[in-house]
C-alpha cells in the first residue's frame, strides 16, 4: 500500500505523467526523490507532527513533496494556486507551516506572502528562485536516496475552499503510524473502483484539492499510473482518454456539462470505451446531466458524497442510481442520520440536516467553535448540508444549509432551480441565491453565464424564468436574472456563491452566510 513497494517490481513504470508536457516520473524516481526530500526535512529540523505548506501548480514534482512528507510524519497543507496574497498568508500562518515549498510559476504570489508569513523558516522554490527562496532541486540533491531511519506516517491537512466563508483547516489524525498502512479510501479504491497496478488514472482537476490529491496518491499506493492534466479542457480530456486508454478517472459535474455541450460531432469522435470507472463528487449533479453521461459512457459512473473532513462517505453506482435517481448513495463509512434543528431524528423522506454517526473523527484547526458547531449533542457530525434518506437508505441532498433562501417565511433551496437552468441549451453556468426584498426578506435571483454572451439580455432572462417555471413551483424560480461572462467557480467545481451574494447584500444586514 505504498509506492516504495513497486520500485522492486516495476521501477521504470511511470507513476506520474503530465498530460501536456509528456514528462514522466517513474516509481524509482519518485522513491529516490521523496527519500531525498525526507532526508532534507530531517536535516533542517523538521520532525514528525510538524507542518509544511505547498503552493505549487499541477506539475511534475508535486507528488515527491507529498510522499516525502507522508513518509516523514509531516502534515502538509496544499494551497489553492488561485488564492490572493492575504488568504494564502492566512492559511500558511494558520496551519503553522515551518516550510513553504512553491514554484517559479507561483513566484508573484510567493513574493507577496513573503513579508506576511514571518514564522516560515525555510522557503524552497521549484524551477528557479526569487529573493528569499532557495532552489528545491538543489536542496534535495545533496541528500541520500536511502529511507530515513524514523519513517512514520504523515498526511494532509487541507483547507475548505471557502465557498461559504473563510477557509477552515481540517485535521483528521492518522489511523496508523505505518507509512504503508491501509485506510478506508484505499480499500474503497481496491474493492469498489477496482484500482490496481493496471490502472491508468486521468486526473483533470487541481491537485491541491482533497479528492484529486487523495485519489492520485491512492492510485500510486496501489501501483497504477496517474496522468495529470495541467488544466481541464473538455475536448482535450476526451483526447487523453483515447490516447492513453484511460481506465479510471474522477470528475466534477461542471466537467460533465462542458463535455456534453461540445458539438456532437466533436464529442462522439473520441473512443472512451477503455473507461471502466468514472467517479464524481464535490458538487450536485443534475439528474438530466447524469442520465446523459450514463447513456454516453455506460453504467460505469460512481458518485460519492463526502467532504475534506472525511467524517463519512456515501456511495452509489450507476445501476442503483438509475433506480434511485438523484441520490448520492448509501453510507459506506459512518451511519447516516437526518435531524431537525432540535436534534430530533427525522423519518424517511423528511428533510433535515445531514449527519454522520460513528464516522471518522476530525477537527477544524485552531477553531474549536467551528468544530463544536459541526457536532450535535449526540456527537454526530455534519458538513452543513440538508437532505433526506429514503426507505432504502439512499441519501438525497437538498442543498447547503448556508444557501437556503427564506422568502416570506418559506424555505427555498436554490439547487433545484440551478439543476433545471443548467440544462437550458443557452446556459453555460448558473448560480441561484437569495437577494434582499423589502416585503419578503429575500427573493430568488439567478446569475447566468450564457454560452454566448451576445444572447444576454431581457429576452433570454424572460426565457430562462419561464423555462424554470415550466418545471418547478413559481416560488422556487428566479424573479430576475442577471448575466456574467464567467462565474467565480473554483476549478474543483465548487461555486464561490458568497462572492456573488456579497454584491447584492452590500449595505444590508443579512443572517445568510
Amino acid at each position: 500500500m505504498h509506492p516504495s513497494y513497486f520500485v522492486k517490481s516495476t521501477p521504470e513504470k511511470p507513476a506520474l505523467l503530465m498530460a501536456d508536457s509528456g514528462e514522466t516520473v517513474s516509481y524509482r524516481q519518485l522513491e529516490d526523490r521523496s527519500n531525498q526530500a525526507a532526508q532534507m526535512f530531517r536535516a533542517r529540523g523538521l520532525k514528525a507532527g510538524d507542518h509544511i505548506a505547498i503552493l505549487v501548480e499541477n506539475q511534475l514534482r508535486f507528488f515527491e513533496i507529498c510522499w516525502a512528507a507522508q513518509r516523514s510524519g509531516i502534515i502538509f497543507t496544499a494551497l489553492s494556486t488561485r488564492l490572493g496574497a492575504e488568504e494564502a498568508a492566512y492559511i500558511i500562518t494558520d496551519c503553522g507551516a515551518k516550510m513553504l515549498v512553491t514554484s517559479m510559476a507561483m513566484a508573484p504570489l510567493a513574493e507577496q506572502v513573503l513579508g506576511q508569513t514571518p514564522a516560515v523558516q525555510d522557503r524552497l522554490m521549484i524551477g528557479g528562485t526569487i529573493a528569499g527562496h532557495e532552489s528545491w532541486e538543489s536542496a534535495i540533491a545533496g541528500h541520500s536516496t536511502e529511507r530515513i531511519a524514523d519513517e512514520c506516517a504523515g498526511g494532509d491537512m487541507l483547507y475548505s475552499s471557502g465557498t461559504t466563508g473563510r477557509p477552515k483547516g481540517v485535521f483528521a489524525p492518522q489511523e496508523s503510524t505505518e507509512i504503508d498502512a491501509t485506510n478506508g479510501l484505499t480499500e474503497l479504491c481496491k474493492k469498489v473502483y477496482g484500482i490496481s497496478p493496471d490502472t491508468i488514472y486521468l486526473s483533470p482537476a487541481p491537485l491541491y484539492h482533497a479528492a484529486p490529491l487523495r485519489f492520485c496518491m491512492r492510485v500510486m499506493a496501489l501501483g497504477g499510473t496517474v496522468i495529470v492534466m495541467e488544466h481541464f479542457d473538455a475536448e482535450r480530456y476526451l483526447e487523453l482518454v483515447q490516447q492513453h486508454r484511460v481506465t479510471h478517472t474522477q470528475l466534477v459535474p461542471t466537467m460533465f456539462v462542458r463535455m456534453l455541450k461540445l458539438a456532437p460531432e466533436v464529442r462522439t469522435q473520441y473512443d472512451v470505451s477503455s473507461l471502466r470507472c468514472a467517479i464524481h463528487a464535490a458538487a450536485p449533479c443534475p439528474v438530466p446531466i447524469k442520465e446523459q453521461m450514463i447513456d454516453w459512457w455506460g453504467p460505469i459512473i460512481w458518485e460519492y458524497y463526502a467532504g475534506t473532513e472525511g467524517n463519512g462517505i456515501t456511495l452509489v453506482g450507476s445501476s442503483d442510481w438509475l433506480t434511485h435517481k438523484g441520490t448520492v448513495g448509501r453510507a459506506v463509512i459512518g451511519v447516516l442520520k437526518i435531524a431537525d434543528e432540535d436534534g430530533n431524528e427525522m423519518s424517511p423522506g423528511e428533510p433535515g440536516t445531514v449527519y454522520f454517526a460513528d464516522g471518522k473523527p476530525f477537527s477544524y484547526h485552531n477553531d474549536p467553535k467551528k468544530t463544536a458547531e459541526s457536532r450535535n449533542a449526540k456527537g454526530w457530525t455534519t458538513l452543513g448540508d440538508v437532505g433526506y434518506v429514503d426507505s432504502d437508505g439512499f441519501l438525497y441532498l437538498t442543498d447547503r444549509k448556508a444557501y437556503m433562501i427564506i422568502s416570506g417565511g418559506v424555505n427555498i433551496y436554490p439547487q433545484e432551480a440551478e439543476n433545471i437552468l443548467i440544462t437550458h441549451p443557452k446556459v453555460a453556468d448558473v448560480a441561484v441565491f437569495g437577494v434582499p426584498n423589502e416585503e419578503f426578506g429575500e427573493e430568488v435571483k439567478a446569475v447566468v453565464q450564457p454560452r454566448d454572451m451576445r444572447d444576454a439580455g431581457p429576452e433570454l432572462a424572460a426565457e430562462l424564468m419561464e423555462f424554470c417555471r415550466s418545471h418547478l413551483s413559481h416560488i422556487k424560480c428566479p424573479r430576475s436574472v442577471d448575466f456574467e461572462e464567467e462565474l467565480p467557480r473554483h476549478p474543483t467545481g465548487k461555486l464561490y456563491k458568497r462572492l456573488l451574494k456579497d454584491r447584492y447584500w452590500a449595505g444590508h444586514n443579512s443572517r445568510i452566510l
